[in-house]
């Protein structure tokens, strides 16, 4: 089985140490995840770094959708939103099935004939754009016309006034944070090397001036490092210049930081069976559905505060509140709220830094030549982290080695992903042996995929870890367990954040099970009683300061608040 663990880590920073690599990637949010499995899978000697935890940046801030950009046709965008389409496919079907689920969404209309006219050649279109990419194979249901009687009964807590009908149209979810995390233990699978909260500090040049490698530290033990490399890769998303000036040279992405931010509501409190789909003013709101719970989101506002912890304000959680509450019958209220969120998403502007350096610009992310042998890629979204990643290993090994080492991403399934409809037709028997109900079966499921069965072992080993977390049933103690043994979780807020993720669908952001979960991390881990009591002091501290920060108005103090808690490392 491959894992992410203390004792893989430090394996990999000694190889780190010692060989020179064809391929360093920094970064690992979606895009650098994506580009290490890329370059891992051509056969190219490859390492991963990552300043902070697997995905926690803007990869776990996302609001958990693939999908195509329907709005992206309202600009002609038919190149953009069929390469999205087609990723979303090969997602659904192929690389992660168990990660990535068909979800329907309604969009409301108000004209009875006109809208709806045009409506539907839009979403026909990007239905027709979804089965052309998928080899003319259908891989969700294709738009269906409702009236409002049928919209009302798909959604019966949308008010009658805000729509004349519906078109129901299809696209997708997925745990944002599990897929980069899955992308990453996938990457290891074919030879890559990584680590997390290994800190890039120098990018180091040869006598040429091309780039050999990178000084780093690890934030875990202060360890200076050097790692040699042939190529670096630079995804790190709105710390995109921050690298590059690294490297000097005038080469590199201009990327500014836009803020979005997302509200999570318990499932009981909206009737409905289908997502929404709306426009505002600013951007789009989704409300999306659950096992447990609705995301809706998000928002579109510049970010000049620190890049590390964005966090909503009381502002914008009012914003999503208000725009929300024009479509449902019985409005939502702060109490309602379980969870916030915010991300940053990383902008990219339209010229590169020097327009004399070798670029490719691909529709929406572009890749450019920061010195001779470091590119930097930003731009795209999560859905099309896929061919981000192949662009970027193409662009940095050049046209001819390219041609000899091709990507070989397009139909390869990631951990998980083989086997899962063998798997999925025993859950009935499974759950029966472990007494699970369906429900908790389909939930492990689309977390753990064709991998249950380890997940199942570590329960015949430890019957304990069967049993729900007190505080939040709907997770199990073995999954907790797994997420330090197999998922790289190294403190306790890795579990909360990215993993076991309460601290974006609890109320308390998890702070009632930090004392449960924190004894399985810390048998799992091997922490002593110091360690652990610093780790659960370090957790309430940031949930005490998340709470703070989201009754503030304004980025600066709700940032200033944020940043009173303080890293773990």
């Amino acid at each position: 089985m491959t894992v992410l663990t203390p004792q893989q880590r430090a394996a990999s920073l000694a190889a780190m140490q010692s060989e020179n690599f064809d391929v360093l990637v920094i970064g690992g949010g979606v895009t650098g995840a994506g580009i290490a499995l890329d370059a891992a899978a051509r056969g190219l000697r490859t390492a991963v770094v990552e300043g902070q935890d697997w995905a926690s940046g803007t990869s776990s801030r996302s609001s958990r959708l693939v999908h195509g950009g329907l709005r992206y046709l309202y600009n002609l965008d038919f190149k953009l939103v069929a390469e999205a389409l087609k990723e979303r496919g090969r997602l659904l079907t192929l690389i992660a099935p168990h990660l990535v689920e068909a979800q329907p969404f309604l969009w409301p209309l108000k004209s009875p004939v006109i809208e709806r006219a045009y409506s539907a050649v839009g979403v026909g279109l990007y239905d027709a754009l979804a089965v052309v990419g998928a080899g003319f194979k259908k891989t969700v249901p294709v738009q269906k016309h409702l009236s409002k009687k049928g919209a009302m009964r798909h959604f019966p807590d949308i008010k009658p006034s805000a729509l004349s009908g519906a078109i129901e149209f299809y696209d997708a979810r997925v745990d944002d944070a599990r897929l980069v995390i899955t992308l990453i233990r996938t990457a290891t699978k074919y030879g890559a090397e990584a680590a997390s909260r290994v800190r890039v500090t120098d990018i180091l040049k040869d006598d040429r001036g091309h780039a050999a490698g990178v000084e780093a530290v690890d934030l875990e033990t202060g360890e200076q490092l050097t790692i040699k490399a042939k190529r670096i890769i630079n995804a790190t998303g709105v710390w995109t210049e921050e690298t590059q000036d690294m490297a000097g040279g005038t080469g590199g992405l201009k990327v500014l930081a836009s803020k979005g931010i997302h509200i999570v509501i318990p499932r009981e409190r909206i009737r409905a069976q289908s997502g929404m789909f709306l426009r505002t003013e600013k951007s789009v709101l989704f409300i999306i559905p659950w096992q447990h719970y609705w995301v809706i989101g998000t928002t579109d506002t510049a970010w000049h505060e620190q890049l590390r912890h964005p966090v909503p304000t009381s502002a914008d959680i009012d914003y999503v509140l208000a725009h929300a509450n024009e479509v449902l019958e019985r409005p939502l209220t702060r109490d309602d709220i379980i969870g916030t969120y915010a991300g940053l998403r990383p902008l990219l502007q339209p010229k590169v830094l020097d327009e004399s350096k070798s670029t490719k610009v691909s529709r929406e992310h572009t890749v450019t030549e920061v010195i001779p042998g470091m590119v930097a890629i930003a731009g795209g979204k999560l859905t099309t982290y896929r061919v981000m990643a192949e662009d970027a290993v193409d662009f940095a090994l050049g046209e001819s080695d390219a041609k000899s080492r091709r990507s070989v991403t397009f139909d390869l399934p990631l951990l998980g992903a083989d086997g899962l409809e063998a798997v999925r037709n025993q859950a009935g028997r499974l759950g029966a042996k472990y007494g699970f109900d369906m429900e908790r079966m389909k939930h492990l499921l689309s977390r753990y995929g064709s991998e249950l069965p380890d997940l199942l072992a570590t329960i015949d080993d430890d019957p304990s870890l069967g049993e729900p977390l007190a505080a939040a049933p709907q997770f199990l103690r073995a999954e907790v367990h797994r997420a330090c043994t197999v998922e790289g979780a190294m403190h306790l807020e890795d579990i909360f954040i990215a993993r076991v993720r309460l601290n974006s669908e609890a109320r308390d952001r998890g702070g009632a099970a930090v004392d449960e979960v924190a004894e399985i991390a810390a048998a799992a881990l091997g922490w002593d009683a110091d360690k652990t009591e610093a780790e659960k002091a370090n957790y309430r501290a940031r949930i005490a300061a998340e709470l703070a920060a989201e009754e503030q108005v304004t980025d600066e103090a709700a940032s200033a608040e944020r940043m009173k808690a303080e890293d773990i490392v």
